[in-house]
């Protein structure tokens, strides 16, 4: 599928129309594609136009110059923006309804001007059959045990980290759906900014980062609530991970994301917000770090020999790249005897490092080599969200 234009330059003189046109077509075709975003942005001579496909940015068009302002002006009235500031980043949801089929949740636009006008990304959220199940994930059986264990638990924190759209929200709405139906009469409150998928028979409170209920303050409150599972979309400061550390400690099941790329570094990151270390290794259970794999196309995959791996070739149904879908990635650390004295110890990234490769530590790139030996992916695909170097 592809929807390359051609000719932009003869496009008629009523841009209006046009963009109108243009911009209802884009939104169709990358909810048809299962883009994540689409990507406006703006050079000396075109706009550019890109999609977000299992994680990896690909061109999908270039319009002409002379139509960009009247394209980003539509998307601004679609998102409820001041279409006369062109001089101020903006961010609003957009209302349109594709013609698809496909359930999509939410399009929330931002604008942001530069030197050759104003770039726009528009980010879908879908409704995602098939992830709302902890089971169903994808975590290897070993981490799935380990989380359904932690879900059981009354107290102690779980962090979960990774970059932007490593599927966080997903496993952290996964877990909260399996304690509401193992345990139906706990009081689950979550506190996220903004709220991404509404979770049943759980209370969810939006943040509003610019007003007066920030989520030390909400989260303050919110133990006064008398909950038994809080969910907080993310610690970003000093304050909420002490508030948040305490909850643990406190009788009150808490998880979280904080960003880091590995495990040890999330503890560290908690030193340095100023946690003591006593705290952490009292209230810790483990800390969860996930990424997404671009899984092989099924229509165009193709073994060179029959003792090879799977390798990608592209086909129509996957765009020409090859994959279609992503697959996730994880590992988890819990906190034992050795672990906990060297945090107290307020060890270095190298120490806590070598404390969990001494120990067997299943990383990233280890659960990774279950999915190219099943021909889901490939060590080039696992080499680019991993790196290179082999733990």
């Amino acid at each position: 599928m592809s929807i390359k234009r051609e000719n932009n330059d003869n496009l008629p003189q009523d841009h209006t129309h046009d963009a109108v046109a243009l911009v209802e077509g884009l939104l169709n075709e990358a909810v048809i594609s299962a883009a994540s975003d689409i990507h406006f942005e703006p050079t000396k001579s075109a706009l550019i136009v890109k999609f977000r496909l299992d994680g990896e940015l690909k061109i999908i068009d270039e319009l002409p110059k002379s139509i960009s302002d009247t394209v980003i002006s539509r998307l601004k009235v679609l998102g409820g923006l001041l279409t006369y500031r062109n001089d101020i980043p903006q961010e609003g949801r957009i209302m349109f309804q594709p013609d698809s089929q496909i359930d999509l949740i939410d399009q929330r636009l931002a604008i942001f001007p530069t030197i050759h006008g104003q770039r726009a990304v528009v980010r879908l959220f879908y409704e995602e059959a098939g992830l709302a199940d902890l089971k169903e994930l994808g975590f290897s059986d070993y981490i799935y045990e380990i989380l359904s264990k932690i879900a059981d638990l009354p107290q102690g924190v779980l962090l979960l980290t990774g970059p932007a759209g490593s599927g966080k929200s997903t496993t952290l709405a996964a877990i909260l759906r399996y304690i509401n139906r193992k345990y139906p009469g706990k009081s689950i409150v979550t506190l996220e900014d903004p709220v991404e998928r509404h979770i049943d028979k759980v209370t969810q409170v939006q943040i509003d980062p610019h007003g007066k209920m920030t989520f030390p303050t909400a989260l303050r409150s919110l133990l006064r609530q008398d909950p038994q599972v809080l969910m907080i979309g993310e610690i970003r400061d000093a304050e909420t991970a002490r508030i948040a550390i305490e909850a643990g400690l406190t009788g009150h099941l808490l998880l979280s994301t904080l960003h880091s790329g590995t495990p040890a570094g999330a503890l560290l990151r908690l030193l340095e917000m100023g946690i003591e270390p006593y705290q952490i290794t009292s209230s810790i259970l483990a800390v969860l770090n996930q990424r997404l794999l671009r899984k092989l196309c099924e229509k165009c995959k193709t073994k060179p020999s029959p003792s090879a791996h799977y390798q990608p070739v592209g086909c129509t149904d996957c765009l020409q790249t090859g994959y279609k879908g992503r697959m996730l990635i994880a590992e988890i650390v819990q906190l034992d005897g050795q672990l906990r004295q060297a945090v107290l110890e307020k060890a270095d990234l190298d120490q806590l490092e070598n404390i969990l490769t001494s120990r067997g530590h299943m990383t990233l790139y280890h659960d990774g080599q279950r999915l190219i030996q099943n021909g889901i992916t490939t060590d080039q695909e696992l080499a680019r969200v991993c790196g290179t170097i082999k733990p």
